[in-house]
């Protein structure tokens, strides 16, 4: 049993809490003479500490306290309510659902859930000052857009987790619900590109896109790019620093992915992994610059469909076959076959190839021929990437990429054939 002190505290903060919505409430309708406002910054505090006390009673009494203080309040509520739409003024119900809650958070926060209640509180005063910031945005929409959203929704947050978590057909490679997380995560990389680019314009959009979608997945950063560049070819020099970002982004990841595996891989991968990233952050910056030049005069930027799932299923129907080939190459050739399987999966994944590579290092793998294979799997994917952009996006905007690649290839084969040598000379 709390102490009256405590109790005391937790109805303090309740009334606080009605207070914060009280006084939002109360600057939004400063406007209305007196008499004929709903509730104010007074009403609220109260509203808030009468369900502080009926939370606290209920605890003794029985649960039905709190819901007869709740019908009393909403009783309350109506009667102004029903005055003002027989007057013929629609001033919403946006205040009497605030009250409600503020009911609710006073109760909780007597129950001692102070944390929570208080957050949402804070939450909820700052969606309520926000309305016409709220109102515009939802004018902006267009249907494509909410269509989008609510089926994006639908694939990732209804049909993902319904889907089998086991593997099928041959050797379990077959695996519904991580089959369907990559068509989820394309989709979704899409959609992000196409909110902060129509937010942000062409060339912070795609750069922050990049930024983010390389921490995921930089192909897919590539594939939607690339469909991008096909009707968008003003805009080809900042779809191509977006690309370079997202590659960039990708070393460092996967650098990080591989040393929790296995320590030991850390200075043998850091010498390649550094001249690609920094390579690519050059090329980066060079594509930044030509994208200033292009974006004198304001190319506008034709943005498809917020959410195009086809294309998702096309390139993860690819990226499944190539899933199954590698696993094929990694059961027939065993060990031995590590470049082959780095050659194979890196077409479509690094992450996969690399971490299985690590973890096999710890066993029977050499670490000199894990760290090769991980590098070769990274080059592969930067080749298969640069020829998605070349083939999808057309040539204007795949011979920047091209170049910006094999910049960063030559440097991380360099980076590599010197950290062999160093280490075959001091073995």
């Amino acid at each position: 049993m709390p102490s009256h002190l405590e109790l005391l505290q937790r109805l303090a903060v309740a009334l606080a809490i009605g207070l914060l919505i009280g006084l939002e409430r109360g600057w939004q309708t400063r406007g209305i003479e007196e008499g004929r406002r709903v509730a104010g910054l007074r009403t609220f505090g109260l509203i808030a500490l009468f369900g502080g006390l009926a939370a606290l009673l209920a605890e003794r009494l029985g649960g039905i306290v709190l819901a007869l203080g709740l019908a009393a309040l909403a009783a309350l509520l109506l009667v102004p309510y029903a005055q003002l739409s027989a007057a013929g003024e629609d001033r919403g119900a946006t205040t009497e659902v605030a009250a409600l809650l503020t009911f609710a958070l006073g109760a909780g926060a007597a129950l001692g859930h102070l944390a929570v209640c208080v957050s949402t509180a804070v939450v909820t005063a700052l969606i309520l000052d926000l309305k016409p910031q709220l109102h515009a945005w939802v004018a902006s929409l267009s249907r494509d857009e909410l269509l989008g959203t609510l089926k994006l929704l639908l694939v990732s947050v209804v049909l993902l987790p319904v889907l089998p978590d086991r593997g099928y057909g041959p050797w379990q490679v077959l695996n519904p619900r991580h089959i369907w997380l990559l068509v989820v995560l394309i989709a979704a990389i899409g959609f992000a590109g196409y909110c902060t680019m129509k937010i942000a314009g062409a060339r912070l959009g795609a750069v922050f896109t990049g930024l983010l979608g390389g921490l995921i997945s930089s192909t897919a950063v590539a594939l939607n790019f690339s469909r991008l560049g096909r009707s968008n070819e003003g805009v080809h020099a900042q779809l191509a620093a977006g690309i370079m970002v997202a590659a960039a982004t990708m070393f460092p990841r996967i650098l990080g992915l591989v040393t929790m595996i296995n320590p030991q891989l850390l200075p043998l991968l850091t010498p390649s992994f550094a001249a690609m990233t920094l390579a690519a952050a050059a090329a980066t910056l060079w594509l930044w610059r030509r994208s200033r030049q292009q974006d004198q005069g304001q190319p506008t930027l034709r943005l498809p469909n917020p959410f195009e799932l086809l294309p998702a299923l096309k390139f993860t129907a690819l990226l499944v076959v190539i899933f199954i080939a590698s696993k094929a190459a990694s059961e027939w050739f065993g060990d031995s076959g590590a470049y082959a399987m780095a050659v194979i999966s890196g077409v479509a994944d690094v992450d996969a190839i690399s971490l299985s590579l690590a973890g096999m290092s710890q066993s029977n793998l050499a670490l000199e021929t894990a760290t090769r294979g991980i590098v070769i799997a990274c080059i592969t994917n930067t080749i298969s990437k640069g020829m998605l952009v070349w083939f999808i996006g057309g040539r204007t905007l795949g011979r920047p990429v091209a170049l910006a690649f094999g910049f960063t290839i030559l440097a991380g084969l360099t980076a590599l054939l010197l950290t062999t040598l160093l280490v075959g000379t001091g073995q």
